[in-house]
């Protein structure tokens, strides 16, 4: 959540972040005077506190109409505390449920506006030129027999499939080469849970009981994840680390569900926009002055991993009105995909600040032993949708696919051959 402390002392920077996402900024007034009246509450709360522990010493003291007098005062007192306590306790509660749908507070680099307003920051690579007409990621994976949507949807229904053989191949090949890399840098791999409790969920800055992408299992209270961000970022809830530790960086490796509401008739074909997937996702936990460059870390490491797949890509800063409620940044790496013309997403890497920390109260002690909250950041290393770009750039007019060499030991082929 944003700092209190920020809000008091720069509100109109809180004002101008709520207006580069295009959200209302009277909501930094109304929490000023939720703050205001919460402290005054509390103030007024501990004076009468303090007298009444006084008022306790003096009638034990006093003696006839004094210690009567004495007496009354002490029962009106108890009344006015306790009418004060929960004065404060109401304001605190209207002030950390406003508080908890507040995004944010974005880079103030971070362009301004909405979803088609980002900045392309980098172009790597150029289209491929066909001398034949490419087929789409979909029509490639059925004939190599590596995509089943139409079994996939028999089972589970629309946005589900079966990777097998080759897919099954290149997805756990991808992934591990993924994973591999991560573990060079630094990262300690992970197995993530894919269920999680509301809290947690609620504390990474997914609003469970608005969010029409998150899978619940009512009877358990859980909720599925869309990726391992969420348990990662609540792998140290509630803990003091060590600032000797720091950074502590995790490579999680889970399969991600998404119910994509809203998408209906939106990349209805193939595994482009889908149920579920799995992913590598690299997760950060630095101190806060660090978190620039960490975030600078992560994108060259998903640089790294876009040129070992050898397909042209991009990278754009992400506009303010696109970004999600607790990134403060976010660059995406988009390849280009050859069917649709265009470039579309495969990863992103996200700078939350202090946000996701306040909320799951992850702190560390500095060099004075002194809990600080951290900066925690997210990127991600491969997905299954990155197979798209792969059988599209790398398609041969027979509908054979070339493996990127990076990626031929993870695979195990050099070519995915159509079946027979």
């Amino acid at each position: 959540m944003i700092d209190l402390r920020t809000l008091r002392e720069d509100p109109d920077r809180l004002r101008a972040s709520q207006r580069a996402r295009g959200e209302d900024d009277s909501v930094v007034d109304t929490l000023l005077d939720l703050d205001e009246r919460r402290r005054s509450a509390l103030t007024s709360f501990e004076s009468l506190r303090a007298e009444q522990k006084s008022m306790g010493k003096s009638v034990s003291k006093a003696q006839g109409e004094e210690k009567a007098a004495l007496l009354q005062r002490a029962k009106d007192l108890a009344s006015q505390v306790k009418a004060a306590e929960a004065e404060a306790e109401k304001l605190t509660g209207e002030l950390d449920e406003l508080v908890q749908t507040v995004p944010n507070i974005v880079e103030e680099a971070a362009p301004a506006g909405g979803e088609d307003d980002y900045v392309v920051l980098e172009t790597h690579g150029e289209p491929r030129q066909f001398d034949f007409e490419p087929k789409d990621h979909l029509e490639l994976g059925e004939a190599l027999g590596a995509i089943d949507m139409e079994r996939g949807a028999k089972v589970s229904g629309s946005r589900f499939f079966f990777l097998k053989g080759v897919g099954a191949r290149l997805q756990l090949g991808l992934l591990n080469m993924a994973m591999q890399q991560a573990i060079e840098a630094g990262f300690t791999p992970m197995i993530t849970p894919v269920l999680v409790k509301p809290e947690t969920m609620q504390g990474t800055g997914f609003h469970v009981a608005h969010d029409k992408e998150i899978y619940r299992l009512p009877e358990d209270d859980l909720y599925l994840v869309g990726t391992s961000e969420v348990s990662l970022a609540g792998y140290h809830a509630q803990e003091i680390l060590d600032g000797g530790d720091l950074p502590l960086r995790y490579a999680g490796w889970s399969s991600c569900f998404r119910r994509e509401a809203g998408s209906y008739g939106k990349d209805t074909r193939g595994i482009i926009r889908v149920h579920q997937f799995d992913k590598v996702e690299m997760f950060s936990y630095v101190r806060p002055e660090d978190a620039h460059e960490e975030h600078l870390r992560l994108l060259a490491w998903e640089k790294e991993m876009m040129a070992k797949i050898e397909v042209p890509y991009r990278i754009i800063d992400t506009a303010a009105g696109d970004l999600g409620m607790s990134a403060a940044r976010k660059f995406d790496c988009e390849a280009w995909i050859p069917t649709q013309g265009r470039y579309r997403e495969l990863t992103s890497t996200s700078n939350c600040t202090e946000f996701q920390a306040r909320r799951l109260a992850v702190r560390y002690r500095d060099k004075d032993g002194k809990p600080q909250h951290l900066a925690t950041l997210n990127g991600t290393l491969a997905t299954t949708r990155w197979i798209v770009a792969i059988l599209e750039n790398h398609q041969q007019a027979d509908g054979s696919v070339v493996v990127p060499e990076a990626l031929r030991p993870y695979v195990g082929l050099d070519v995915l051959e159509p079946s027979k």
